[in-house]
């Protein structure tokens, strides 16, 4: 009796068919893969060219003794840091941008709470007030700087006048070192207090009416009751995104800084971005300004990553 063969035909189809549908899944995963990639490859090519690089070139410039316009330069490895961190120039310069951030950074976002509550109780000209108080944020800073230091002029300047009528004493405010500081940090809040307001409204438009009628049911009746247990909570989100931008915003202060005061009265209004602008073209000294500027970018990643660890445990999300 012959001995019959231990593959049948319907095992030879089934590994057939199951070897096909390999093949056409390798096919799908390939093609997919490269759809992917040919999405994402475009933007990420410009991350790599418009940030990674730059920062890996300006890393390596901080490493050596390199002035603009140089052809040749030599390695000093953490020397133009340790020079950063032992000049007392810098150090001013940092201490009046951590300043600058802890007065800019709350009054923007209360002033911008405080007028996004106001615009959105209110019944008519919303549009209006929203226009005005935005407008800052999108005029240029270098036009509005000068209409500010028309304003604040010594003795022709609006403030002064308004204050001689009323028989107040007044001050010369971008020349003085008491006042110079404050008088930026006003200018800052007001150039981002219309943005802060923008997004203050769309989040108070996403807050459902159910909820205050919950807490009304509850006893919260009072707009005070209603702004701490639903309002404030329910913008957790929106003022962590708020306070992040408006802090990186407030450590890259530079405009005003050039236009009004050139980072005087002596130091007393010297930025870090002012500093590492005048270290980098004024002085020519390339390799120590881009030192600046790496010490500059990890302090601002480094706050970062510390206000959204630290405002993300104290958030409600929807």
């Amino acid at each position: 009796m012959s001995i019959a063969s231990s593959t049948t035909p319907e095992h030879t189809t089934s590994s057939t068919n199951s070897a096909k549908a390999s093949k056409v899944l390798r096919k799908q995963r390939i093609g997919e893969t490269f759809a992917a990639w040919s999405l994402a490859g475009p933007a990420l090519i410009l991350l790599v060219a418009l940030f990674f690089l730059p920062v890996f070139a300006v890393f390596a410039i901080a490493l050596t003794d390199w002035q603009f316009g140089a052809s040749t330069l030599s390695f000093v490895g953490f020397g133009n840091f340790r020079e950063v961190f032992a000049d007392e120039g810098f150090r001013t310069s940092l201490v009046n941008t951590i300043l600058y951030v802890v007065i800019v950074v709350p009054g923007t976002i209360v002033l911008g709470l405080v007028i996004a509550l106001l615009i959105e109780s209110g019944k008519s000209f919303r549009a209006f007030y929203r226009a005005i108080h935005f407008l800052p944020f999108m005029a240029t800073l270098t036009a509005m700087a000068i209409a500010w230091e028309a304003l604040l002029h010594p003795t022709i300047g609006l403030v002064n006048q308004t204050l001689v009528s009323l028989g107040l004493p007044t001050a010369n405010w971008l020349r003085d070192e008491n006042t110079v500081l404050p008088v930026l940090s006003v200018i800052g809040i007001w150039q981002n207090l219309g943005y802060a307001m923008v997004l203050f409204l769309a989040g108070l438009k996403s807050i459902p009416q159910d909820l205050y009628d919950a807490a009304d049911i509850d006893g919260a009746d009072q707009w005070l009751d209603r702004l701490r247990t639903v309002t404030l909570p329910m913008l957790g989100p929106v003022s962590m995104f708020v306070f992040i931008v408006v802090a990186l915003r407030a450590f890259e202060t530079f405009d005003t800084v050039q236009v009004l005061t050139q980072g005087g009265p002596g130091h007393a209004s010297e930025m870090l971005l002012f500093t590492l602008y005048r270290e980098s073209f004024e002085y020519l000294r390339t390799g120590y300004g881009a030192s600046v500027a790496v010490v500059f970018l990890f302090i601002v990643v480094a706050l970062t990553l510390i206000q959204a660890r630290v405002m993300d445990k104290r958030i409600h999300y929807q």
